[in-house]
């Protein structure tokens, strides 16, 4: 016979988190408990259900049969709970809770700051929880159902995830102030073959469609340079090791304090946004309230 021991929304989010990190010291982390507190959690889960919850012995940790069950069983309490609380603030006319946020790095250059200000002026009792990762890691993160909302470049739905436009941006030549090019009103893309040319890492879908933009137009540039990251990329750039395609916006400090200079390219490249989220999800007030910040149609 099971002897059950007090669990609540706050366990449940743990097991969620460890489950969608893969790691029992972030899950720890993300819900600022010990790690000792959060092994011995799952340990005792573990004890009380007789059998193993997750796989420690593989790296990153694997769940078990039995633990996607109750990991299963945990995702719909936690929806429930949050459900409720949302119905509670709404009577209150109060917009609460934490909106919880996966983007892609990019993001994070072009504007992010401006976003959490503008929404802590309009919802001062609400939380904005932002963390970056890979855009692959981000699709996890939210089929996991651990944050909210994903931001992402060339969105896509899967089958537990629903995709929407977010917008459209311009992707421009990256260059040193004192490149050939950085006079120059536009740059057609067939200038640039033979270039010393700084990309992202193989994999990641901005470098497909740059890769596809280039062959499209016929043009060879020469990769000396790939990182899985914008800063990365603009650092080599600045110091004059090549050139790159990046989006235009994620230019504008590096542009204002003079270490880069980004120039039209032509014909155009695109690079759309997206915003991702599990399909099961159950949008609270805060997270309805960030969406109207991104965009004019929210996601229904």
């Amino acid at each position: 016979m099971i002897v059950w021991f007090p669990v609540n929304i706050t366990h449940w989010k743990l097991f969620r988190d460890i489950a969608a990190f893969r790691s029992v010291s972030r899950g720890a982390q993300a819900n600022a408990v010990a790690q000792s507190a959060a092994s011995q959690h799952v340990l005792e889960l573990e004890r009380q259900f007789g059998c193993d919850l997750i796989d420690t012995t593989k790296r990153p940790l694997v769940v078990t049969e039995a633990g996607q069950l109750y990991l299963d069983t945990c995702r719909d309490l936690i929806r429930r709970w949050e459900e409720f609380e949302s119905s509670l603030n709404q009577s209150h006319g109060v917009v609460r809770g934490t909106v919880s946020v996966a983007a892609i790095y990019s993001i994070r250059l072009s504007e992010m700051t401006q976003l959490e200000d503008e929404f802590k002026r309009r919802y001062p009792e609400a939380e904005l929880a932002v963390e970056y990762f890979r855009p692959e890691r981000v699709y996890e993160l939210v089929t996991a159902e651990r944050f909210d909302l994903g931001l992402v470049s060339y969105a896509y739905s899967t089958r537990e995830v629903t995709a929407v436009h977010w917008r459209d941006e311009e992707m421009a030549v990256a260059v040193a102030p004192g490149h050939a090019l950085a006079a120059r009103a536009e740059v057609n893309v067939s200038e640039l073959a033979g270039a010393q040319f700084i990309t992202f890492d193989e994999g990641l879908p901005i470098r497909r469609e740059i890769d596809r933009y280039l062959r499209r137009h016929r043009v060879g540039v020469d990769v000396t340079h790939h990182f899985d990251n914008l800063p990365s990329i603009l650092s080599v750039v600045a110091d004059g090791f090549g050139v790159s395609i990046v989006p235009a916006r994620v230019l504008k400090g590096e542009v204002d304090s003079g270490r880069l200079v980004a120039v039209p390219l032509r014909p155009e490249l695109i690079r759309p946004l997206g915003i991702i989220h599990s399909k099961r999800k159950i949008f609270t007030p805060a997270v309805r309230g960030f969406l109207e910040l991104l965009s004019p149609q929210p996601v229904a």
